[in-house]
């Protein structure tokens, strides 16, 4: 054998043995050699692979999910394990492809989750993200309209009677003892009913506490706003999860996207500033300018708002066990349950952080 390839076979010898000492570290010949575990040990033991999370958030990249856009600039999915994917769908999709499991997590509304899994559908509700029901009846202080039984008679905008609009629309009606019959009820398919308030069209329509009044209000008409919050507690837009997903493999990773998550809220909660920015480097045309910047800072300081109860109570991410009960009734009795399900069926609390 040549004096070179012996002297190369000498050197790789002298290595491997090196690999073989116990306390060999991490950054020493086991990794420039054979870094794998089955010849260098624990100290060449690659890391594990992040974990895979493909989630889906509304349809419309929005200042409205800066916690998620921060939460994957800061590193806090990636120190958590997690190789997070989004994508933008409409609720209904949502529901349906987190149930396929086509995607592992959403966010959707709480209203959906129950019709969704009455229906069979196999996904479980396991963080708020909205702890104030985000939608609402809004209009302009100049129509009167104070209370819900003002509403009786008049014309109100809405996207279509179904969904959380419809759903609240009523509750709020029948908090005052009234039916949908009691008013003049205008489609806008286009969600345009914002623009009808502005112009006159409607004298009030449904829409959300961090858009269409905040909307109304910088083109310079003072906002009324109806919660139905005190009516019936319903569930707003939160974390879901498929059973196989939150139950299955994937359950410590959905565990700690939630936690991450909600950290993020929290930092943002505390300095708007940072959610602001995160969203426009998201979305560069949230902040194509001065107007549009502000605007999208009064929408977030809404959304911030609605991350707590009402009653400011609770941390963020907090699952209303009595709400929830009070809200299957309540779509139970609107015809919204066409089997029977139990709240234990709908959420699963063990994937919030614990302490």
């Amino acid at each position: 054998m040549p004096r070179r390839a012996l002297a190369v076979l000498a050197t790789t010898l002298l290595l491997v043995a090196a690999c073989s000492k116990s306390g060999t570290s991490s950054s020493g010949p086991c990794d420039q050699v054979v870094p794998n575990a089955s010849v260098c040990g624990t100290g060449g033991t690659p890391p594990a692979p992040a974990v895979e999370l493909k989630v889906g958030l509304g349809y419309i990249p929005s200042v409205q999910f800066a916690p998620f856009y921060y939460a994957e600039q800061q590193g806090y999915y990636r120190d958590a394990g997690l190789n997070v994917t989004f994508e933008n769908k409409i609720d209904p999709d949502l529901v349906t492809l987190v149930g396929q499991g086509a995607l592992d997590l959403g966010v959707a509304d709480g209203t959906s989750v129950i019709p969704a899994v009455s229906q069979g559908i196999p996904i479980r509700y396991i963080a708020t993200i909205y702890g104030t029901f985000p939608s609402i009846v809004f209009a302009k202080e100049s129509s009167g309209i104070k209370t819900a039984a003002d509403l009786k008679g008049k014309k109100i905008g809405i996207p279509g009677k179904y969904g959380s609009s419809w759903i609240m629309l009523q509750a709020l009606l029948d908090s005052a003892g009234l039916k949908p019959a009691d008013a003049t009820i205008i489609e806008y398919p286009d969600f345009g009913q914002g623009t009808a308030v502005l112009a006159g069209a409607v004298d009030a329509a449904t829409g959300f506490a961090n858009n269409e009044p905040v909307q109304l209000e910088l083109s310079g008409s003072k906002a009324v706003v109806l919660h139905v919050d005190s009516v019936v507690a319903l569930p707003g837009p939160g974390l879901i999860a498929g059973t196989g997903t939150a139950l299955g493999p994937k359950r410590d990773a959905v565990a700690a996207f939630v936690g991450a998550t909600l950290r993020a809220m929290t930092e943002i909660a505390a300095q708007p500033s940072l959610g602001l920015d995160a969203a426009i480097k998201a979305v560069p045309e949230l902040g194509k300018d001065t107007a549009t910047r502000a605007t999208q800072q009064a929408i977030l300081a809404a959304t911030i708002a609605t991350w707590s109860s009402p009653d400011g109570g609770g941390s963020f991410g907090t699952i209303d066990e009595q709400g929830w009960k009070d809200s299957l009734a309540y779509l139970t009795k609107l015809g919204l349950v066409p089997n029977p399900v139990t709240v234990d069926q709908l959420i699963q609390r063990d994937l919030m952080p614990q302490g």
